[in-house]
């Protein structure tokens, strides 16, 4: 299976021309990671007056960050009603109102990049129905805004603060904001390993106070001592030439979320899923398209959407994945503080984690961290 470079990427505006990392340099703090969460919790350091270098081993949002499907949703990765179940209704809650508190944010630091338009999840079996009407009567209790929904998509639940994102876009608009406010960031520098006050990666060093890691996919690769804790899975997606009529007007949740889709403004139509069919072979830390996935995925867009445009895009990304669905948002060395497992959520849920990681590590405490953080149940 062919696969070609994320439809985010090639349709995103120009990003900064970065260097590799080379020699050694010094900072007050490192970040690990220049994604959504990465570049979110370079922007807090420099708010606070912190010194900061950001270093990837790729590009601008060249892991999970940029190849995702491009939903803005609140909430955890679990449903509230299950959420409630797992971590009691005042934690669920809590953190529920966090992310509409952060969508928020994101609508406003970059409107070029996020659209409210809500979302819909759409059951497709009786049980699933059943299912929503749980997640309804949870988010009713909790306050929390939902509605019935019927419209061109199906019948199911309607979230109105939900959206769209060009999720490479924004971290290409993040970017070129932290590096005018003085961040020094290097790409395609992969780091090999931690000593104390120092990161060692290919071509160069950074000795530095903290070191901040703010990676998702292949997080227990670059950080073993949590291997028990994350599991890397790949995640599928396809894009199709411009589709002339509006298939649909908001991302649409599906399956559980297995299968989810939207169609941007130009009329491409974006879709991912179908991790189930590929098994056990999806927990891999290779991000290349299987053939079993995207023929899963064709057969979702021509019957389930009734599209037959052709696809022009098929790629993958690399997520972890936690027990309980909460993520890493912890101190795991004396001078080394982790965000990531965000269980597909990271676009959200992985810029909150990057706030309390700043604030664990610069004041010692951080409510944020301890009410996202898997850990703390």
């Amino acid at each position: 299976m062919t696969m070609t470079r994320p439809f985010w990427e090639t349709v995103a505006s120009p990003g900064p021309s970065l260097p590799l990392l080379e020699g050694d340099i010094e900072a007050e703090v490192a970040v690990i990671g220049l994604g959504g969460s990465g570049l979110t919790a370079i922007g807090e350091l420099l708010a606070r007056g912190v010194q900061v270098v950001g270093v990837d081993a790729g590009g601008i949002a060249d892991g999970a960050a940029g190849r995702n499907g491009g939903f803005l949703l609140a909430g955890l990765a679990d449903f509230h009603h299950v959420a409630v179940a797992k971590f009691g209704e005042e934690r669920a809650a809590a953190c529920y109102r966090a992310t509409l508190a952060e969508l928020d944010q994101i609508y406003d630091q970059t409107p070029e990049a996020a659209t409210r338009v809500g979302s819909v999840r759409i059951p497709v079996s009786d049980a699933e129905r059943d299912d929503c009407d749980e997640q309804l009567a949870a988010m009713v209790a909790s306050r929390l805004p939902v509605d019935r929904y019927e419209g061109p998509e199906g019948t199911g639940l309607y979230f109105e603060n939900d959206g769209t994102l060009q999720p490479v876009e924004r971290c290409r608009i993040l970017a070129r904001r932290v590096l005018a406010s003085g961040a020094r960031l290097f790409v395609r520098s992969r780091v090999n390993s931690f000593l104390a006050g120092r990161v060692l990666a290919e071509g160069g060093s950074i000795a530095c106070n903290s070191v901040l890691v703010c990676v998702d996919g292949g997080l227990e690769q670059l950080v073993p001592v949590l291997k028990e804790s994350v599991r890397s899975a790949r995640l599928q997606m396809l894009a199709t030439a411009s589709v002339r009529e509006r298939v649909v007007s908001r991302p649409v949740y599906r399956r559980y979320g297995l299968d989810y889709w939207q169609q941007c403004a130009s009329g491409e139509v974006v879709l991912g899923g179908c991790r189930d069919v590929g098994g056990e072979d999806e927990w891999t830390t290779e991000a290349v398209p299987s053939e079993t996935v995207q023929r899963g995925l064709d057969r979702l867009l021509a019957s389930g959407l009734g599209i037959a445009a052709p696809v022009t895009h098929r790629w993958a990304g690399i997520v972890g994945y936690t027990a309980n669905h909460l993520p890493v948002v912890r101190q795991v060395e004396s001078d080394l503080y982790v965000a990531g497992g965000y269980s597909g959520t990271g676009n959200v849920v992985g810029a909150l984690a990057a706030k309390g990681l700043v604030e664990l590590a610069l004041d010692g405490r951080s409510e944020l961290a301890a009410l996202f953080d898997g850990r703390s149940v």
